[in-house]
């Protein structure tokens, strides 16, 4: 980086908190998309997890999710429809409620991480400088509701482009540590999205945990329906 860069980097005012979240939504969660990802879950006895996944996010806060692999949970889906969660477990033909800050999949993420990113309306806070990162603004957010994934959160963003998450730190009320994230390999998913293709979130209570999101493709310009976000249609 060269000085003079550096200068008019350390010289900018922070930008507003809404305008930060609202470039970090669109990068990170637009309003409809489809979506293939890989998760996998590193756990304390050194075994891993993986799963494999078909997801479709719609408009109004809503995300439905279909398990492709393993085989043993093939079938399942899960469903996020405003402030509900739910998982459809095929073998009972029905749908189970869920809680938003229970572990998905008993991995490092929790059912809100993968189902439920609107920082806008979820958070608020202040934008702040860090000495240590130049060309990063940390972000300090509280929670708004219950159903956020976090009652607090600590978030460092790129200056430029405004909003590309870079670390996240995840608090309790009290402000213990629970999760930190790391967002790696920025790719082009076309249409205008350019957002981390990975993101590596480890357990800070049990620390030799840790999963690991790798988002395959996003297509922002596929065509999605209402009717796919039902509970009704669960199963289907």
């Amino acid at each position: 980086m060269t000085s003079l860069l550096l200068a008019l980097l350390l010289s900018a005012e922070p930008p507003s908190t809404k305008e930060v979240l609202a470039k970090y939504d669109a990068i990170m969660a637009p309003p409809t998309f489809k979506a293939v990802a890989q998760m996998t879950a590193h756990r304390d006895d050194g075994s891993t997890r993986g799963y494999k996944m078909a997801i479709l996010k719609g408009v109004d806060d809503k995300m439905r999710l279909w398990f492709q692999e393993p085989a043993a949970v093939r079938g399942q889906e899960m469903l996020r429809n405003g402030e509900n969660f739910w998982v459809y477990m095929p073998n009972l033909k029905r749908a189970l409620r869920l809680a938003s800050r229970d572990n998905f999949q008993g991995g490092d993420f929790n059912n809100a991480d993968v189902l439920r990113a609107n920082y806008t309306r979820d958070y608020e806070g202040t934008v702040k400088e860090d000495p240590k990162k130049a060309d990063q603004w940390v972000v300090e957010l509280k929670a708004k509701t219950p159903d956020s994934a976090y009652d607090s959160v600590k978030l460092w963003v790129t200056r430029e482009p405004l909003g590309m998450p870079v670390h996240g730190e995840y608090y309790t009320a009290s402000g213990k540590m629970l999760r930190s994230a790391d967002f790696s390999e920025v790719k082009d998913f076309g249409n205008g999205l350019k957002r981390p293709a990975k993101i590596t979130m480890r357990n800070e209570i049990a620390t030799q945990r840790f999963s690991e999101m790798l988002w395959e493709s996003v297509d922002v310009a596929a065509t999605v329906g209402e009717g796919k976000f039902g509970l009704s249609d669960l199963g289907h």
